[in-house]
């Protein structure tokens, strides 16, 4: 019998005369009252330290072989508490743990060569690309050591030393930047399992980062729309399939443009892009703002503690194609941008710098444009890059006057360029005189217009349209007829005149 095997000391324990209280940690399951009285009669009973002893294990190992089943109960002992484990319980629990007895009873604890040899190892397989489970399963085999001693070991030395740890993501929070790259590597086709590997997680701690970061990428997404009452009544009617479809076809004949020769590529790439008739302009817009609506009205249902993975790919997938639908309209515009830029080119504006800042403009108005107010795009786009260069090309101009480069330029500019006040005034007195000139060519009311229009008399400001028709008591697109009609005359009297610009020489 097992108990033959006990140490004198243990037997002498064993014989004491002990009183069990009620309370017990852990009651054997099937407890007879014979079994009570073989117990208080004197059943050897031993203490954690000295089972340990016994099978020359750690008390640590005691107590987890108490949580897989062993039998234990409090009794009070030369009056202290103690636990206790009866012969009987400790015979049961080998006979049903044979083997894991054998592999705790040879145990032994490492030495500091023995661990540092696990680590040097460790380090190695790691750096190779192994995992930490691959590492801790190799190392085992290798030193016929538990699994559990050789992941203990490695994961100790780890914690007290994070600045040369082993694997550095498994104890350290992960950081903004690291879950974003752990992202865009699954999104470029690396398994889970590799990641999992390379980042020290687990296969759902990578899941869940992914998640996470997806999610918040769905948050952010720029989902502004240029609001309609429409929207609201086509989802209701469920007329999706024909808002959502392709545009319509023109019923004008398509030809192919061909741009000058000589192009550089981006421009003569322009051309191969047709333009947008009026109702496939008004398709594509309403599309667009439309699915982000959509997006947007799904995103306010969205809860960022329980996401539904089926909510999120319905809301990028129409955030993708409202993107694809505003470059439809942008590629279609980008000759607008052309044709104005050639406008403003000048010693400040260079042309691909002035189109660089003209696509910027061009992409806001796609944004910011309402197609149910019935504008043709273009007229608003136009506005919204000449406005943009008009203030851009003269900050320009105030930048180069205050920066002005040192150079050898500086020196060779000896010229005096300041300018002759008096040639100045006499250039404005001769303008004066041609100008009365060709004011007398028209009647007083034309005179009248144009004179307040311009600003022609001294210490008076150029009037708008409107302020001159309140004077005159018309209407202001009366004032803008009889002005062009005026003009009109000026041009035909200055060219029969021959008169040129008397600040010219």
């Amino acid at each position: 019998m097992y108990t033959d095997h006990l140490s004198p000391a243990i037997r002498h324990r064993s014989n004491r005369q002990v009183r069990f209280t009620p309370r017990e940690t852990q009651i054997e399951q099937a407890e007879s009252p014979a079994r009570q009285a073989l117990s208080s009669a004197g059943e050897r009973l031993l203490t954690i330290h000295e089972l340990a002893q016994e099978f020359c294990v750690s008390t640590k190992t005691i107590s987890r072989w108490r949580r897989l089943g062993l039998a234990s109960r409090p009794f009070l002992l030369d009056g202290r508490m103690r636990v206790g484990f009866l012969q009987s319980s400790v015979n049961r629990f080998v006979a049903n743990n044979k083997e894991r007895v054998r592999r705790g009873t040879e145990f032994s604890q490492l030495t500091c060569a023995e661990r540092m040899q696990i680590i040097e190892r460790a380090r190695r397989l790691a750096q190779a690309g192994g995992s930490l489970t691959e590492v801790i399963t190799r190392i085992a085999h290798e030193t016929d050591r538990c699994v559990e001693t050789v992941r203990y070991t490695l994961l100790r030395f780890d914690q007290e030393h994070a600045e040369v740890a082993i694997f550095p993501y498994r104890h350290s929070l992960l950081s903004a930047e690291t879950k974003g790259k752990i992202c865009r590597q699954f999104h470029r086709g690396e398994s889970v399992e590799a990641l999992a590997a390379r980042f020290c997680q687990t296969r759902a701690g990578i899941n869940r980062i992914i998640n996470e970061v997806h999610y918040a990428e769905i948050t952010e997404l720029p989902l502004d729309y240029v609001a309609n009452e429409q929207y609201a009544d086509l989802l209701s009617q469920k007329m999706e399939a024909e808002i959502l479809g392709p545009a319509p076809e023109s019923d004008l004949p398509t030809k192919k443009l061909r741009g000058p020769s000589g192009l550089p590529s981006y421009l003569a790439g322009l051309y191969e892009v047709p333009l947008l008739t009026r109702e496939q302009e008004v398709h594509l817009f309403r599309k667009m703002n439309y699915l982000k609506y959509r997006a947007s009205e799904l995103r306010a249902q969205f809860d960022l503690n329980q996401p539904k993975r089926g909510l999120t790919d319905r809301i990028e997938k129409l955030y993708e194609e409202s993107v694809a639908t505003k470059n439809q309209i942008i590629r279609a515009n980008l000759r607008l941008v052309v044709s104005i830029a050639k406008r403003y080119v000048g010693p400040i504006a260079n042309f691909f710098e002035l189109v660089s800042d003209g696509n910027m403009s061009l992409i806001r108005a796609v944004e910011k444009f309402n197609f149910a107010r019935g504008n043709k795009f273009s007229t608003y786009a136009s506005w919204a890059i000449m406005k943009n260069f008009a203030r851009t090309i003269p900050n320009a101009l105030r930048l180069q006057a205050r920066f002005c480069t040192s150079g050898p330029e500086i020196f060779n500019s000896v010229e005096d360029m300041r300018p002759d006040h008096q040639e100045q005034e006499s250039a404005q007195i001769r303008r004066e005189s041609y100008t009365e000139r060709l004011l007398e060519r028209l009647d007083e009311r034309e005179r009248q217009i144009v004179t307040s229009r311009f600003g022609l008399i001294r210490g008076q400001e150029p009037q708008t349209l409107e302020q001159v028709g309140v004077v005159m008591g018309v209407t202001k697109e009366r004032v803008r007829q009889i002005q062009c009609r005026a003009m009109s005359k000026l041009k035909k009297a200055a060219k029969e005149d021959r008169i040129e610009d008397p600040g010219e020489e």
